[in-house]
């Protein structure tokens, strides 16, 4: 499992954000405070307080071209 931060600051980045992460067959979730959401899911996102950064929790070691997609929002 690999985890990380990411700021999505717009509308236009949690549509970036799920097409990017809707790519890969693996799960994706994001962490904020005890609240768990699936990274794909654009209505789990705005549940979330998008304010802070969030946690992304990928369940798979070998994620080096996710990591490189998302680059522009990992905090």
């Amino acid at each position: 499992m690999k985890t990380f931060n990411v700021l999505l600051s717009s509308i236009n980045d949690v549509k970036n954000f799920v097409n990017i992460v809707s790519r890969f067959d693996y799960d994706i979730d994001l962490a904020s405070g005890r609240y768990v959401v699936d990274a794909k899911s654009i209505m789990g996102i705005f549940s979330l307080d998008l304010s802070k950064p969030i946690a992304v929790e990928v369940q798979n070691d070998d994620c080096a071209d996710l990591l490189e997609l998302l680059k522009p929002y990992i905090q």
